[in-house]
């Protein structure tokens, strides 16, 4: 599963240095960080809005669940490489939290 994610990350790194013309993920390094936020925001509720679809019962919605969290996932990692950061220290952060209640690790994060 994270070869997938291996690979996109290594797309990204490749694009970021593209022109931005040539390249969606290079056009939104090209406009910057809030850009490529408001693309995440617009993707977290297009998630949470077929996410609801689903819960009520609406056939088609499964497909764009998955379709809405795969554009949510793919704009977090381009955050992700605009910041310099990499799905590997966020794959290691989950690491961590397992064996962790997850009340205990929230409870930790308010001290």
């Amino acid at each position: 599963m994270s070869d997938v994610l291996k690979q996109l990350t290594e797309v990204l790194e490749e694009r970021k240095g593209a022109s931005p013309d040539s390249s969606y993920v290079a056009s939104l390094h090209d406009k910057g960080i809030n850009k490529i936020l408001e693309k995440l925001g617009e993707e977290a509720t297009e998630t949470i809005l077929a996410a609801k679809d689903m819960a009520s019962g609406a056939a088609e919605a499964r497909a764009a669940v998955i379709h809405e969290t795969a554009d949510l996932w793919f704009h977090c990692m381009v955050m992700l490489s605009h910041l310099g950061l990499d799905q590997e220290q966020v794959l290691e952060e989950l690491r961590k939290r397992f064996n962790i209640s997850g009340l205990d690790e929230k409870a930790s994060r308010q001290n």
